[in-house]
């Protein structure tokens, strides 16, 4: 693995964010001056082709990034800052399981992503 490579491999690894390849980009270059948009956009495609990473659309036109991971979790995104929010909930699991049961199938895998915005005075009080 070249060392441009390593730079950017490092940067996913630290994201605690789902960045897309512009911001991988930017926080290469922030360690490396002479590493190159193409460069970031080549390894972060072969790091998926591999399996290394998994890419999501967010339905804000960008493919965004974050290490491949054997836990599973779901995301819950802020449409109004863009803020990804990774969570687990065994209830929403269950569920999942059974209504595949119920149409006659064994849930294999599943993707879940809720796009939301924060509550406002008025929810909140009204809870």
């Amino acid at each position: 693995m070249t060392d441009q490579r390593r730079v950017v491999a490092r940067v996913l690894s630290k994201a605690d964010d789902h960045p897309d390849v512009e911001e991988v980009y930017r926080r290469a270059a922030e360690q490396d001056e002479a590493i190159s948009i193409a460069t970031v956009y080549r390894t972060v495609r072969m790091f998926e082709e591999a399996g290394i990473l998994e890419r999501h659309d967010f339905g804000d036109g960008r493919a965004r990034y974050e290490p491949a991971s054997d836990e599973h979790h779901d995301h819950l995104i802020d449409v109004q800052s863009g803020r990804v929010i990774e969570f687990s909930n065994e209830e929403i699991e269950r569920l999942q399981a059974a209504v595949a049961h119920s149409l006659g199938y064994k849930l294999v895998d599943h993707r879940l992503e809720l796009y939301a915005v924060p509550l406002d005075k008025d929810d909140k009080e009204g809870e």
